[in-house]
């Protein structure tokens, strides 16, 4: 039987003025079965460039006769293929955050640990056009890749110039390193922007590990983010991984970043700058692979400027910015955001597509749904479940109902709302002061359309407060699993 023609190994230029580091980046790489090409300043670079192509140029930021971003800049302006890695001197994070915005694929931090170079470097020849190197395997991971991308992306329902450039930029910047912050409002669908920027990347087939940086106890957050060795602390029976080290070759997506403590801030920029961490109870660091992609409903650069959230974090993570718009500046996506909600509501149910009316659209499309997709969701959750089988009707009344209980309502062991508020002393201080709270908590989470980040802010608590107390006055509302939006 005849044998397959063997494919074409991916070139790759190296650029770097020290000899000595040429040679033992032209040896790694040479061993990685990759055809070297070498450079010692932009002069040489340029000529190699002019006579072929390349799959990946790696190239030193400061070389004698100027900076290698310079390289990045004219192959972007030739439209050039080549993905470009820039290695920066330690410490030079503002060298790193200029290269990834510049459209640099990745950067590495001098002395280069050798074991991150192969990867790297392997990531970015993943991420070149394969159409130099053909294959059955690789047009087939290619076209499942493909497949799970455009799914992705159509998640994120509507067809508004809003939303078609949110799309756009997710495809033109998922095949990059580069961190994502992902910014708007409660419910507006940040954790979807996520999952299309994961699916249309080179790591599609990685892991992709959600992590609400909100929800994690703060004595808890370091052994969540980075792991923890057996007897670390009281209840540690084993070694356990963080959110990292399952993120490997993956994304790991941090939501709500805004909600996370100075201290711990400082301790995930180690860690990113460094793309190492140090599990609790370790002397050694785990080196991790990871593209992060942070969200937040919040302004972080005014609370960098109020001193509630790092600076040089914030640099770091919002290397690249997607603002996904509000509900409010795309209501031309009001029928088909429904449509797909009734769609995923029925199938949940097990029972027929309930019918969208033209009345039913007026009506929401009247509503401010403030708390956005989220809200619809809820809104058209509690349609379908009061319908009678027509048409359905939306019932944006949030008083309370004696005779329609809604899944907030008191139960009838509890005392009622005239009776706690009798003029008599309560003979029990605590459950009189619980269900005062529990009547307001129930009533502004109505108002807000069961959205808890703008309950939280009515109400002057922090989400994880907010969280606490629905816990422990045994509130049950309709997202205690919080769907996620279209």
């Amino acid at each position: 039987m005849a044998q397959p023609p063997s494919l074409p190994a991916a070139s790759v230029l190296v650029v770097d003025d020290e000899p000595d580091l040429r040679t033992l980046y032209e040896l790694t790489l040479l061993r990685e079965g990759y055809r070297i090409d070498t450079a010692a300043d932009l002069q040489e670079a340029r000529v190699l460039l002019q006579d072929k192509r390349f799959d990946v140029v790696i190239t030193d930021m400061r070389l004698p006769d100027g900076l290698g971003i310079a390289l990045l800049h004219s192959l972007k302006a030739e439209q050039r293929p080549e993905r470009v890695i820039v290695m920066t001197a330690y410490g030079s994070a503002e060298s790193a955050v200029e290269a990834l915005k510049a459209g640099a694929f990745d950067y590495l931090t001098k002395p280069v640990d050798l074991k991150q170079f192969r990867a790297v470097v392997a990531s970015a020849i993943q991420d070149t056009s394969p159409s130099s190197r053909p294959s059955v395997i690789s047009n087939e991971k290619s076209s499942q890749r493909l497949s799970s991308g455009q799914g992705a992306l159509q998640k994120l329902v509507g067809a508004s110039e809003a939303m078609q450039l949110v799309k756009q930029r997710i495809v033109k910047v998922a095949r990059s390193m580069a961190p994502v912050l992902v910014r708007g409002e409660s419910g507006t669908g940040k954790e979807l922007v996520a999952q299309a920027l994961h699916a249309n990347s080179h790591r599609a087939a990685g892991p992709l590990v959600a992590v609400n940086c909100s929800a994690i106890p703060e004595n808890l957050l370091e052994a969540e983010f980075f792991g923890a060795k057996k007897g670390s602390y009281t209840g540690a029976a084993q070694d356990r991984p963080g959110y990292f080290q399952a993120a490997r070759d993956g994304t790991l997506f941090l939501d709500e970043i805004g909600d996370l403590p100075l201290a711990m801030q400082s301790k995930l920029l180690r860690a990113i700058q460094e793309r190492s961490v140090r599990p609790l109870g370790s002397t050694q660091e785990d080196a991790v692979d990871v593209r992060i992609v942070s969200a937040t409903h919040k302004d972080l650069a005014a609370d960098v400027k109020a001193g509630r959230f790092r600076q040089d974090l914030y640099y770091r993570l919002n290397v690249i910015e997607i603002a996904v718009p509000p509900l409010r500046e795309r209501r031309g996506d009001l029928p088909a955001l429904c449509e797909a909600l009734l769609v995923r509501i029925a199938a949940e149910s097990c029972m027929p597509v309930p019918l969208l009316s033209p009345e039913l659209l007026a009506q929401l499309a009247s509503h401010p749904l403030s708390g956005n997709v989220r809200e619809l969701e809820n809104l058209l959750h509690r349609a379908v479940a009061m319908g009678d089988g027509e048409a359905l009707h939306v019932d944006f009344n949030t008083d309370f109902d004696a005779t329609e209980p809604t899944p907030l309502q008191a139960s009838p062991e509890e005392p009622s709302a005239s009776a706690t508020r009798s003029t008599t002393i309560p003979t029990d201080l605590q459950a009189f002061l619980d269900q005062q709270e529990r009547e307001i908590l129930v009533k502004v989470l109505l108002d807000t359309g069961f959205n808890r980040t703008a309950t939280a802010q009515r109400l002057g608590l922090s989400l994880r407060q907010i969280r606490y107390r629905i816990e422990r006055l045994n509130i049950a509302t309709p997202q205690d699993h919080e769907p996620q939006d279209p």
